[in-house]
């Protein structure tokens, strides 16, 4: 079955009622989520070395872009997870990308960071946005084999929904850039708000992602230690904005502003700050994995 076959099937089944349930009630898609992890669509650009349909950016785009027509929600899922997987694909280990392969891991970004940790709020597409991006002010501390990460991640799509966070930080040891790791939803002390704010399409669990500290093994390294702008300027940044690209050309129009903001290119999920929903003192904090599929 091709790929495009098995996303009709998907799409059909389940992510019309799903997408109203996301735009009316701010629902998470997982249904739609679940559907496209079975049909192999979460794992379309993993290798087939390790069971995935070993496709790359052009195949990604088509399916977001056919998703958003369905449900933007789902579409804003895909393209912070296509654009995780792509990181994973060059850097992570055998048993995390068959994972993905076989749709039991969603992924997603953990890259932008609250001003409240010196970053300044991202303007436009200028020099603060690049900065806000490319430097980031989290904390990472080994001892031994375990890693402690310290931050408070903004406008992070599915947040306390994905398996897996692809997550920045300053480096442990080198002189500058930046330091990627792969976070997993279950890790102790890793929380969301019980009550996301309203940045990204509505459905999409956009919210914050707070370490105070979480612990991961030092393995969970993606790639070399400082080496993560190389990879954030050669694969993050054109994957996401090519995906977002895709998904806000053939997104539906909404007849009500309030049930899909409109986004700045320069605020892509998982790349620009949002609204911080530690300002809602009805905000209690839940494990960021408290919904995240096993």
């Amino acid at each position: 079955m091709s790929y495009r076959t098995a996303l009709s099937e998907a799409l059909t089944g389940l992510a019309g009622p799903v997408a109203e349930a996301a735009a009316v009630r701010g629902r998470f898609p997982r249904g739609a989520v679940t559907a496209l992890g079975r049909a192999g669509l979460l794992g379309l650009t993993v290798s087939t070395e390790f069971g995935g349909g070993g496709r790359g950016l052009p195949e990604a785009v088509d399916v977001v872009a056919r998703t958003a027509r369905v449900c933007p929600a789902t579409a804003t899922v895909l393209q912070s997870h296509y654009t995780a997987v792509a990181v994973i694909e060059a850097h992570g280990g055998p048993w995390l990308r068959a994972e993905i392969a076989a749709g039991r891991h969603l992924a997603t970004l953990a890259l932008a960071e609250s001003e409240d940790e010196g970053m300044g709020e991202a303007q436009g597409d200028g020099p603060a946005a690049d900065s806000q991006l490319l430097v980031p002010r989290s904390v990472a501390t080994r001892s031994g084999e375990v890693v402690a990460l310290r931050a408070r991640k903004q406008r992070v799509v599915a947040a306390g929904e994905a398996d897996l966070y692809v997550w920045s930080s300053r480096p442990l040891t080198a002189s500058d850039g930046l330091t990627l790791w792969a976070v997993p939803a279950h890790a102790p002390d890793l929380f969301v708000p019980a009550r996301p704010g309203a940045a990204g399409p509505r459905g999409s669990a956009t919210s914050t992602v707070f370490a105070d500290p979480v612990l991961v093994p030092a393995e969970a390294m993606l790639g070399a230690d400082g080496a993560g702008l190389d990879v954030v300027l050669r694969t993050v940044l054109p994957w996401l904005l090519e995906l977002r690209a895709a998904a806000e050309t053939h997104r539906p129009p909404v007849l009500d502003p309030a049930l899909n903001p409109p986004l700045d290119p320069a605020r892509a999920p998982g790349l620009a700050p949002g609204l911080d929903p530690a300002s809602d003192p009805g905000s209690a904090l839940r494990p960021a994995g408290f919904l995240a599929a096993s």
